[in-house]
């Protein structure tokens, strides 16, 4: 057992079992209903797995319920090459550190993605390039916030809060030169940090692959988890599944779809969890690898609390009786300063020069998935890339993410689109001014405030007699985003 090992062993022996769970947001679905609802059902989960929120927020659930509470954070880009000396990318780890605290969460999830690459911004997850160089970087980003937890964080028990790196979903391509279990089993191999398998996203790795032309999905289990680091994964996500808005009317879909036996499903948490999902945790759960496995959670924000209900009670039913039979309590003696001081972060030149070939490859892939260049180089043309579904995301999923995720423009500024519509601009042409050129990010990422931000400048290139009323709805917009953000939030005590 080597060093590194030894140290995620000891990390990982601290980490309390937390049971089967839900992963939530405080806001959508409201929480005090939701825990209302599994209380009149009798099914209280045993932990919840908060998404990223204001402090306030944070501190005011930590308040109000016994509930044991974990966090999955967002805005921790460990993909970026050089975020571990990036100003603003150590502010958001000091940041996650004081709300790990303000939950005494025994761990902080990541998507091992992004959502802004080179200066271009998206809404939704992109993964990583599954390189070797890729897999250094990312592993030096988590053993820098692994730091600044240790240093900022300290829990009831002493311990500082473990870093999970979550499996991120496949929106239709991939790109790399590696499998995905081996570019994970190499970040493991340099990072002491604990894994999160969503089975969602394990879906869309078989489906968006061509693993599904040639195995089927029972075969294709038994080869990802054989190469995967399972021993490294502390819990496990369930959530939905479906084909996105943007494909239903799409004419590339009838396309896709010719002589294919798969759905065109994403990772989608307001939809149902298909009955698929459930067959592969059960597989999964019979591995003797998955040693070190803490909690199990169905991802519902954003779901109707109904269905919230039904499916936890059969997903409790049906995994309640893991925890006590597949994880076993040890001790593990504490490894000595030294063997923690190894796994301190060390920027030699050479790392930096490593940094600039990754930093120049997501340049070209930011530029190749907003559809400026075509794939090319040797992570688009390799056995482990995939490139079929590319046309699919550039002409529907891209275009309905920058003019409706997170705000469909023409709710957010009414007025606005109505001028511009009298002026025979229109908001297709938003999507290309959007990629037009990068733009840097000098805050904490928000899709929100940067849609704002790009939507006022394409209006004032557009139609410049219509920004003043394009100010105007901005205004509106964001003294309402800042009210519901600060809005207290009133959840009762609930006994786990």
């Amino acid at each position: 057992m080597n060093s590194l090992y030894r140290e995620y062993q000891r990390r990982v022996d601290q980490v309390p079992v937390q049971g089967v769970g839900l992963s939530v947001d405080v806001y959508s679905p409201d929480l005090v209903s939701l825990l209302d609802s599994l209380r009149c059902r009798q099914v209280i989960p045993a932990y919840l797995e908060v998404f990223q929120a204001a402090s306030t927020a944070l501190a005011a659930v930590r308040s109000r319920t016994e509930i044991p509470l974990t966090y999955h954070g967002e805005g921790l880009w460990v993909i970026q090459p050089g975020a571990e000396r990036d100003r603003l990318f150590l502010h958001e780890a000091c940041a996650v550190a004081g709300q790990l605290e303000i939950l005494q969460s025994a761990w902080s999830n990541h998507e091992c993605a992004t959502k802004y690459i080179a200066g271009y911004s998206f809404g939704t997850y992109l993964p990583p390039l599954y390189t070797e160089a890729s897999a250094a970087v990312v592993a030096r980003n988590i053993r820098a916030v692994q730091a600044i937890f240790d240093r900022d964080c300290r829990l009831p028990g002493g311990q500082s809060p473990l870093f999970l790196l979550e499996l991120p979903p496949l929106t239709y391509f991939v790109a790399g030169t590696l499998s995905i279990p081996e570019f994970f089993r190499l970040v493991t191999e340099q990072a002491a940090c604990g894994l999160v398998l969503d089975i969602g996203h394990l879906w869309t790795v078989y489906r968006y692959t061509r693993a599904w032309q040639s195995l089927s999905l029972a075969a294709f289990l038994d080869r990802f988890l054989a190469e995967f680091p399972l021993e490294r994964v502390v819990e496990i996500h369930v959530a939905g599944l479906s084909v996105h808005e943007s494909m239903i009317a799409s004419p590339v879909r009838s396309l896709a779809e010719q002589g294919q036996g798969l759905p065109l499903w994403t990772d989608a948490h307001a939809a149902p969890i298909p009955p698929v999902l459930f067959e592969m945790l059960d597989r999964i759960l019979t591995d003797s690898r998955l040693m070190h496995l803490k909690g199990l959670a169905l991802e519902v924000d954003t779901k109707p609390i109904e269905l919230i209900v039904d499916e936890f009670q059969l997903f409790a039913s049906r995994y309640g009786a893991v925890f006590p039979i597949k994880v076993q309590t040890r001790v593990c003696a504490d490894v000595s300063r030294q063997e923690r001081e190894e796994h301190v972060v060390d920027v030699r030149p050479e790392a930096e020069v490593e940094e600039d070939g990754v930093r120049r490859a997501y340049e070209a892939y930011a530029r190749v998935v907003s559809g400026q260049a075509a794939p090319a180089g040797p992570e688009w043309i390799s056995p482990a890339a995939c490139s079929d579904g590319l046309i699919w995301y550039q002409s529907s999923y891209l275009p309905y993410e920058i003019v409706q995720w997170g705000g469909e423009i023409e709710a957010m500024f009414p007025g606005t689109c109505r001028e511009l519509a009298a002026r025979a601009v229109s908001l297709k042409t938003f999507v290309p001014f959007w990629f037009r050129e990068p733009r840097p990010v000098t805050m904490s990422y928000d899709f929100f405030e940067i849609k704002i931000d790009r939507f006022l400048e394409f209006v004032r290139e557009a139609a410049p007699d219509v920004q003043a009323m394009a100010q105007r709805e901005a205004n509106e917009l964001r003294e309402a985003y800042r009210l519901a953000n600060e809005a207290p939030v009133s959840v009762e005590s609930h006994q786990p």
